[in-house]
């Protein structure tokens, strides 16, 4: 998912760095409702875990590996627009510091794993919380479809990308059916860590879990 310099035309990538700065400047506005003493610490933790997160490879096919996007995680634990930000500063970090992602492809890979992705992600739990609120495995589910649903959108926004401005010479047929079906499978890992990391976290303090603030903590235990 960390697109490499060239596989859009300059003009997309500029298109789409525009569309990420534009995404961020509202994140970082609506944030400042959702950052206080509590979460602010915890926003640090939901960024450090998903940079580490990142770092880790899984296998899905033979020779094809994934690693978790981290979207929907974030937003289930500090809420979608603080999560857009963790994700967005390990972005720029492992691009930085690690040239995990083409510096030119920076907006690009901000508009769809740290926006759609973490919008995507919020969304569906959102549309689930009544059922996340009633037990557990209500909780886990939830976080699962909402992880699957991140990492699937997040590569459709890419082949939006390569759609309107792909430089890598490869029919846009292949490409969408090389990522969706990838990431389809990749989404089932991605669900499984979101799962058990939002699962052990509402186990130890359900209030700290944006998706069940004003939760009973016996709710979720």
């Amino acid at each position: 998912m960390h697109m490499s310099d060239g596989l859009l035309n300059a003009q997309t990538a500029v298109l789409f760095a525009a569309v990420a700065i534009a995404g961020l400047a509202v994140a970082l506005y609506k944030a400042r409702t959702d950052l206080d003493d509590r979460t602010a610490p915890m926003a640090g933790l939901v960024a450090a875990f998903v940079f580490a997160a990142q770092m880790i490879n899984f296998p899905v096919l033979p020779g094809v590996s994934g690693h978790l996007l981290g979207g929907a995680l974030a937003a289930l634990l500090a809420g979608p627009w603080v999560g857009a930000l963790c994700v967005s500063i390990v972005l720029v970090v492992q691009a930085l510091l690690f040239a995990d992602g083409g510096l030119t492809m920076l907006g690009a890979n901000i508009t769809n794993m740290a926006l759609i992705g973490t919008a995507a992600g919020y969304l569906v739990a959102l549309a689930l919380r009544r059922f996340a609120k009633r037990s557990r495995a209500g909780l886990l589910t939830t976080a699962f479809v909402a992880a699957w649903v991140n990492t699937v959108l997040a590569s459709c926004g890419f082949i939006l990308e390569y759609a309107i401005g792909g430089a890598a010479g490869i029919g846009l047929g292949a490409v969408s059916m090389a990522m969706i079906g990838v990431h389809g499978l990749i989404g089932i890992g991605e669900g499984l860590i979101t799962a058990a990391t939002v699962g052990a976290v509402a186990s130890a303090r359900p209030d700290l879990v944006h998706l069940l603030r004003g939760t009973r903590e016996e709710a979720v235990r």
